[in-house]
């Protein structure tokens, strides 16, 4: 387990060395880190995983530390382009320490499929009769997957809806409840989908159009908590402001959209980093937060009785340790094993940990010094990058750019030309 997730100074270091501080925190051997260097996947293996492969693309993977999940010191890796991300979520992170860190809890890995029935001619009968059949159809679905039904998974429930046409009538949709134990879930989902599609529609008397899983995984959700004293946020006052701010996300869908933005900030870049489907998790959330009709923040801002901020996150979370890239990909690999997880729960929690505490840092952000100072701090440096400045130069460039004000390649390429004027 990793001796503390408080790695101060860790910006100042080298990339190396960054890996060195990291391996001897972890207390491992820093061999485990190689799959992080370099492109951290072959030509060979880039092939076996998509159709027509022409290369790759690195995205940089860094290091949140400070967190405290459920009272264990976590490092968490973050794949991103974004500036500030890592940075932001890990000086929450740090807030939250004093008064335990982050809390977390997660429902039991349970998926569902979708299974359209058309030409049902009694949709109330015929959910009945699917009902009865309920067991029958469990069975079938479960010998689709024998070995997940050995580790304690498998179909758990037959669900029944009747949806609504806008075309007029209502959809039979069945729902086929699965544990799917470690795995994100979609592979054996879809499998048994496909298997008792046929029988479905035998008894309902119809025929079967769509087989596949929901990505509003709404029966597999996580949810994170953390609080902070108003003197480590910059006062009572910016706590309040943060209230006032985080409440407009709450009412009005187009904050919400920036809000939620935000916490897919941090959760996008530990689900990418270890393997898992971005694209799963993100539409599940943003479905979930539409969840009443109207789309809404996906987090909660209090104060408890003591006055100190109370930060809530709740969405579903379909990630997985075993299968795709989270097995396949050597660096989602060495990814994982930085986090220390034992589970697919474990992962999921400490994802939305994550998604929290770089929610928190973007509505303190608003609320206090505004988030543009602290993003186009970091931002600078990749617009020195661009404007052409060599790696000695950069961080004098960066430093001239926020000082001036104007964070843009033009302004860059300016300012260069002068600093080599000076030299």
């Amino acid at each position: 387990m990793a001796k503390t997730s408080r790695l101060s100074g860790l910006r100042n270091l080298s990339v190396s060395e960054r890996r060195t501080a990291l391996a001897e925190a972890l207390d491992i051997d820093e061999v485990a880190l190689q799959p992080l260097t370099g492109d951290g996947l072959s030509e060979e293996q880039a092939e076996r995983m998509i159709e027509n492969v022409i290369g790759q693309i690195g995205v940089p993977v860094g290091i949140a530390t400070n967190f405290i999940v459920n009272g264990r010191e976590v490092l968490v890796p973050m794949a991103t382009e974004e500036p500030s991300v890592v940075a932001a979520a890990s000086n929450i992170a740090r807030m939250a320490r004093p008064l335990g860190g982050i809390t977390t809890t997660t429902s039991a890995p349970l998926m569902q499929a979708q299974i359209q029935l058309l030409d049902v001619t009694d949709p109330h009968g015929a959910r009945a009769r699917i009902l009865e059949s309920a067991v029958e159809i469990i069975t079938l679905a479960n010998e689709q997957d024998p070995k997940l039904v050995e580790i304690g998974g498998g179909a758990r429930e037959v669900r029944v809806r009747l949806v609504p046409s806008s075309a007029g009538g209502v959809h039979v949709v069945v729902h086929l409840v699965v544990d799917v134990a470690d795995a994100m879930g979609a592979n054996a989902v879809n499998t048994m989908a496909e298997a008792v599609a046929g029988r479905l529609a035998e008894i309902a008397g119809g025929r079967p159009l769509l087989r596949i899983l929901t990505n509003l995984a709404d029966m597999r959700l996580v949810r994170a908590k953390l609080s902070i004293e108003p003197e480590a946020l910059g006062g009572e006052q910016v706590v309040a402001d943060m209230l006032t701010g985080a409440l407009l996300a709450v009412d009005d869908p187009y904050r919400a959209s920036t809000h939620n933005k935000g916490i897919m900030n941090g959760i996008s870049a530990v689900v990418l980093a270890t393997g898992n489907d971005t694209r799963a998790v993100e539409a599940g959330a943003h479905s979930y937060a539409a969840r009443d009709g109207r789309y809404r923040a996906l987090s909660r801002f209090e104060r408890d009785a003591s006055g100190a901020l109370v930060a809530t996150l709740e969405l579903p979370m379909a990630v997985g340790l075993v299968g795709g890239a989270t097995k396949s990909h050597p660096a989602a690999r060495a990814a994982v094993g930085i986090t220390e997880v034992r589970s697919a729960a474990e992962l999921g929690e400490i994802v939305c940990a994550v998604g929290l505490a770089q929610n928190v840092a973007a509505v303190r952000a608003l609320a206090a010094e505004g988030i543009q100072r602290g993003h186009m701090g970091l931002h600078a440096r990749n617009v020195a990058v661009a404007a052409g400045a060599a790696a000695e130069e950069v961080d004098a460039l960066a430093t001239a750019l926020v000082a001036d004000g104007r964070v843009r390649q033009d302004v860059a390429e300016q300012l260069l030309t002068q600093l080599r004027e000076q030299q």
